[in-house]
């Protein structure tokens, strides 16, 4: 489910008191005017949390991924793979750095094929990007197993599973970097917003320069006389979207226990009818959908008919299918992975992702998912 459900009275008060401590809402200087520093307090949380040794806030995970791959010196000519059941803005923002995208189809998890990524590596091939999708992880012990064999770093599009563990340890912090999305729709938020995670300075002080417009931030000069060596670009997160991410982080546990029960509740019903998507061993997930496959397509109409009548619909699949599989992607694409990415499009085009919502109680989830069996 997503963060934006339980917005409540505490993210307000946190944004008001920001104007009464001065109302400075840049991440930077303005010393004299300001008590605290939210997006600073807001990375410091997040490196505490997920034992990533640096944060940096940003405007999107969007821009994560495009500042992530950046940092790995992802240039043109490179090829980066990646996924093609995802969401278009990892493809773009391999574009937007002058590298090519190929594309790997999925298994039975709807994550990266490590297989697929064996027969797809080349001499340009510069980084692995897998995608943790709805929730689950990909299996992280092989995608770094292969990208040491064959010198490759690994960027970790974990946008869409906040939260999420494999082998005990967050998912965004199992790679070289990581990139984290805070959009509306994500199980917390901050309105638009994103993370880069490392554990390797060199790559957070490229990040660091580059989302500020290459600012190097010289404790020797003051802002407007900083030093810079590299060009840059503004994906800085405001002091008004830390202060509501401060609040939702807070907030990620219990929703992640709460959206458990909800899911555990979906599977007692229906495991005995439909094939579960599979779990990736060693992964907690963050259950914010439950996803199952319908071999008959007349059938999975049905279903979800039904579940647009009783107000749970769909999350991603079908209904935002578009935007998902780069099966559709032509327009990004080469047709070589457009058509590779078929494979894919023939598994999406059997399942059905039902989103889990905190405010349908237990119960409601018992029913609709007897409802569903028995058609």
């Amino acid at each position: 489910m997503p963060g934006f459900e339980i917005i409540d009275k505490k993210e307000r008060l946190a944004v008001e008191k920001i104007f009464k401590e001065g109302g400075v809402l840049f991440a930077h200087g303005f010393d004299r005017l300001r008590k605290k520093f939210h997006v600073r307090e807001f990375e410091h949380m997040f490196s505490k949390k997920f034992k990533s040794k640096y944060c940096l806030a940003v405007t999107s995970g969007t821009a994560a991924i495009k500042i992530g791959l950046k940092s790995l010196g992802v240039k043109r000519g490179d090829e980066v793979i990646t996924q093609s059941f995802n969401f278009v803005a990892t493809v773009e923002a391999i574009i937007e750095t002058g590298a090519t995208p190929i594309i790997a189809n999925v298994d039975k998890t709807l994550n990266i094929d490590i297989k697929d990524v064996k027969r797809l590596i080349t001499k340009k091939t510069k980084v692995i990007l897998p995608v943790h999708m709805l929730g689950v992880a990909a299996d992280m012990n092989a995608v770094n197993r292969l990208a040491k064999r064959h010198k490759l770093k690994v960027l970790e599009d974990n946008c869409e599973s906040i939260g999420g563990k494999y082998n005990k340890k967050f998912l965004g912090t199992l790679g070289d970097v990581g990139a984290l999305s805070f959009d509306f729709g994500k199980i917390i938020t901050t309105g638009e917003g994103g993370m880069v995670l490392t554990n390797k300075k060199q790559f957070d002080k490229y990040a660091r320069e580059y989302h500020d417009h290459g600012h190097e931030n010289n404790p020797l000069f003051p802002r407007g006389r900083d030093t810079k060596k590299i060009s840059g670009f503004n994906y800085r997160m405001t002091e008004m979207q830390a202060a509501v991410g401060k609040v939702q982080l807070k907030k990620l546990d219990k929703i992640i226990k709460n959206n458990k029960k909800r899911y555990i509740t979906l599977e007692k019903q229906l495991k005995k009818r439909f094939e579960i998507r599979k779990i990736t061993p060693l992964c907690s997930p963050i259950y914010d959908a439950f996803i199952f496959f319908v071999e008959n397509s007349k059938l999975r109409k049905k279903i979800i008919k039904v579940l647009q009548a009783n107000g749970f619909g769909t999350k991603n699949l079908p209904d935002a299918i578009e935007w998902h599989c780069s099966a559709y992607w032509s327009h990004a694409l080469s047709k070589k992975q457009v058509n590779h990415s078929k494979i894919t499009k023939k598994l999406l085009s059997k399942s059905i992702a039902i989103p889990i919502w905190l405010k349908k109680s237990l119960s409601e989830y018992s029913i609709i998912g007897k409802k569903i069996k028995d058609i």
